[in-house]
């Protein structure tokens, strides 16, 4: 199969590389629900060693640096409670955690999550969390401008390997919530 936006060696239907994801994200691809059929999910093997993004691009595409996506975990705090969430934005912007993350998460403060935090509660690796197989419950803030690409390309759970998602899904996924102003330049 030919990878919808890349030039990847590899590319297969997620539903047929199960195997290959992690233990929460296998398990939301085998539920999967939602206006785009999960075998539109495109597994791609990548090459750790080409992880840094200048480096992914000329190697695997530059059209893929206006068409990536960064899920990262935030945490927001107020009195003595904690909410974790996750955000997915443009790989091009970065994400507005003291404005738009606190406000939607009605914290006090809010900031990135550490890294044993956000791999411990996701059962993901750093470097590859992704929005498909978040823990129940975690709201997932989502900037438009994901949602209007025709495929994104996220982390797949792993540093091995992405996901190629057709945008619209995540505002499909489980606690989406599509925000405008999300991702900053």
């Amino acid at each position: 199969m030919r990878a919808p936006i890349g030039n990847f060696d590899h590319a297969a239907p997620a539903p047929d590389c199960l195997d290959e994801l992690t233990p929460p994200v296998a398990d939301a691809v085998r539920h999967w629900r939602g206006s785009v059929p999960a075998d539109q999910i495109v597994y791609v093997e990548t090459d750790p060693e080409w992880a840094d993004t200048a480096v992914f691009v000329e190697h695997y595409g530059r059209e893929l640096l206006q068409q990536s996506a960064n899920c990262v975990v935030v945490a927001g705090r107020r009195g003595g409670e904690t909410k974790l969430a996750a955000c997915l934005v443009l790989s091009t912007t970065r994400i507005d955690v003291n404005g738009v993350v606190r406000r939607q998460l009605d914290a006090r403060k809010a900031s990135f999550a550490p890294m044993e935090v956000a791999t411990g509660e996701t059962g993901m690796e750093y470097g590859g969390i992704t929005p498909i197989g978040l823990p129940e419950g975690w709201p997932l803030l989502v900037d438009s401008a994901v949602v209007d690409l025709p495929y994104v390309l996220v982390g797949s759970g792993r540093r091995l390997g992405k996901l190629l998602v057709p945008g619209k899904a995540f505002a499909e996924l489980p606690g989406a919530v599509v925000l405008d102003g999300l991702g900053v330049a």
